[in-house]
């Protein structure tokens, strides 16, 4: 998928168009400066393929045109579906009716030409997720061979509120407005000559908007990528219509793994996991807070307080620190891992997994309650009863103290859409999914542009500068750090640590700033202050979480530049020694590589460092695992005329 990003434009009442370019680019004329406005807060949505069909948005290869009609509640609907003299009709959509029973109008005419949302402010009360009920259905462990009872969320819908938009698709382009002072300038052009008097249309001239989102890949993966090889092959200038969605998990270990990059068989290894994407509507858009980013500040929160214990390398076993990326589309990250350990392409094989912990969207607690989800199908196996057994009693006796309760979700109750579902697909392991709910969701705004740090709760006082608001300490980032305190003190029982645990302890200071920086401002001191000085691009102001197909993403290389800051030690090493690790003495050359964080393709290595995976697995024929490509396309663009 080729991107360019940009803004967009917006002229008088002949002709709205306005277009989404890298800035500079919307140029022209002298003529073309005095009609176009630019609209620079835009996002699209964008195609995506699968296995089997197409999902998302497009417009034709020349964008598409029709006069603007505001739509602020359902009545007004009736003028472009019925009533309306001038069709085709460009929807300037308030947000709150941006749901599944008007879109699913909008979709079956060909009165419409395309929309335009105007977020909704405050987000929706009654909740909105653009994603399914069940999310990931069909890729996780429950099937038709292994505990049909529970498969395409018989038991438990996960995601009532999930309105399955997301996975639609819409043959004309759709792109949201975020700032307000913006859509109101396109009321306002509508308001001066689109608006009906009396019942009757307006007349000419009015104002009309023309979008741009031509996508060049149809119907399916296998298909897209077939005419992607076909033009490699044949053409001189070959024009790749699709591109993997593609990325890197980071996973770091505890203890240092021996020179031979490959953990012994008989040596044991806890993992701890979560996911660092998300997902919205609209393309980039996914700020994530409680689908993701709880998660894996939870996560670093309790590797951080792990990792100053003074017994830890005396440990009997051995703890992975595991962050997936893509999870969203068909679990790409997890899915990609267990491949790897299947064929012996990863330090560790399925068989050194001692057990599996899980975080899971954690910020919107009731009552203090953290549920400890298992599967019920596996523990039908006497061994692997024992082992959950003992795992749910170790993450309930570490709770003890602390301002969490730990509670059983139920023997009966499958696991929720989770990465641990996809290592169960290949083994039975011990394993405990831990979230906020027992059953539905507690997240109303799953997988959208709504799941922001409101949604977590997160408040600060008036007034603040960046810099003070970066070290404040809010009730969420106390919240969490207490997760992460039980979550670490149970790692370290589960590794084989005897030791009293009380001073294992997480900072809500680090929780804090973590939250700040991959919430609200990327481009904030600490972050500048733990990543290399050439790579400070990536620092961008709002925070997304959004996989794409240009790999690493910033949230990515974030996680890791974090987890190495984190966890890393500081060594009398110079640059060339800490970057070169083949010159680093023999004795020092552990510590070096899991301070230096290099993002890459996992290759052997005499340590574990914080390292980076690729998650996108190319093996579409034979649906080893998922292949979710997105299309190349066109400039994206908006216009008025």
């Amino acid at each position: 998928m080729r991107r360019r990003e940009g803004g967009s434009r917006l002229g008088p009442p002949l002709r709205w168009r306005g277009c989404v370019f890298p800035p500079g680019s919307c140029q022209g004329n002298s003529v073309e400066r005095k009609i176009y406005i630019p609209l620079n807060k835009t996002a699209p949505c964008v195609r995506l393929l699968n296995a089997t069909h197409q999902i998302g948005c497009q417009s034709s290869i020349s964008g598409d045109t029709g006069v603007i009609h505001v739509v602020e509640k359902e009545e007004d609907l009736n003028w472009v579906l019925a009533d309306g003299p001038h069709p085709p009709y460009m929807i300037l959509l308030d947000g709150n009716l941006f749901n599944r029973r008007v879109m699913l109008q909008l979709k079956g005419t060909s009165r419409v030409s395309g929309l335009a949302v105007a977020i909704a402010k405050p987000s929706p009360p009654q909740g909105f997720s653009p994603g399914l009920k069940c999310p990931n259905d069909g890729f996780g462990v429950y099937s038709k061979d292994y505990g049909p009872q529970f498969a395409h969320c018989n038991k438990t819908v996960w995601n009532p509120v999930g309105s399955g938009l997301s996975y639609e698709d819409f043959d004309f382009p759709i792109f949201l407005l975020e700032d307000a002072n913006e859509t109101q300038v396109i009321k306002q052009c509508y308001q001066d000559h689109n608006i009906p008097r009396d019942g009757s249309g307006p007349e000419y001239p009015l104002c009309a908007m023309q979008l741009f989102s031509h996508m060049h890949a149809v119907t399916s993966t296998v298909t897209c990528m077939r005419r992607s090889s076909l033009q490699s092959t044949f053409s001189i200038n070959p024009e790749v219509v699709c591109d993997p969605l593609l990325d890197y998990n980071v996973w770091s270990t505890l203890q240092p793994i021996n020179s031979s990059g490959k953990v012994d068989a008989e040596k044991e290894v806890v993992i701890v996991a979560t996911r660092i994407d998300s997902h919205s509507f609209f393309w980039n858009i996914a700020p994530g807070a409680e689908s993701a980013v709880s998660s894996f500040v939870t996560h670093l929160a309790a590797a951080e307080a792990l990792h100053k214990a003074s017994d830890v390398h005396l440990l009997q076993r051995n703890i992975m620190f595991t962050f997936f990326q893509g999870e969203t589309f068909d679990y790409i990250g997890s899915s990609r891992m267990v491949y790897d350990m299947e064929k012996d392409k990863f330090p560790l094989r399925l068989d050194n997994i001692h057990s599996f912990v899980e975080l899971n969207q954690v910020a919107l607690r009731n009552d203090s309650i953290l549920w400890m989800h298992t599967d019920p199908v596996s523990r039908m196996n006497e061994s692997v009863e024992v082992q959950v057994r003992k795992l749910l009693d170790i993450l309930s006796n570490s709770s003890v103290g602390a301002n969490v309760t730990l509670q059983e979700a139920g023997y009966s109750q499958p696991l929720p859409p989770s990465s641990f579902q996809r290592f169960l697909r290949a083994r039975h392991i011990p394993g405990v999914v831990l979230t906020d709910h027992r059953t539905a969701f507690q997240n109303r705004y799953y997988q959208s542009m709504y799941d922001t740090p409101e949604n977590i709760r997160m408040q600060y006082p008036e007034g603040l500068s960046p810099e003070e608001t970066l070290e404040y300490v809010t009730d969420t980032a106390k919240s969490l750090a207490e997760v992460a305190t039980v979550v670490a003190r149970a790692l370290y029982r589960l590794a084989g640590g005897a030791n009293n645990t009380s001073a294992i302890q997480a900072d809500p200071k680090t929780v804090s700033r973590m939250l700040y920086g991959f919430l609200i401002k990327m481009n904030n001191s600490w972050f500048q202050s733990i990543i290399k000085p050439d790579i400070k691009g990536i620092l961008g102001d709002v925070p997304q979480h959004y996989v794409a197909v240009s790999s690493p993403v910033n949230t990515t290389y974030l996680v890791q530049y974090v987890l190495a800051n984190l966890t890393g030690m500081v060594v009398n090493l110079t640059k060339e020694e800490c970057l070169n690790p083949e010159k680093t003495p023999s004795s020092e050359k552990e510590v070096s590589i899991r301070s230096s964080g290099v993002i890459g393709v996992l290759t052997p290595s005499p340590s574990t460092g914080s390292r980076a995976s690729e998650s996108g697995l190319r093996c579409f024929a034979t649906m080893c695992s998922p292949d979710l490509p997105s299309c190349s396309w066109n400039p994206l663009s908006t216009a008025q005329k």
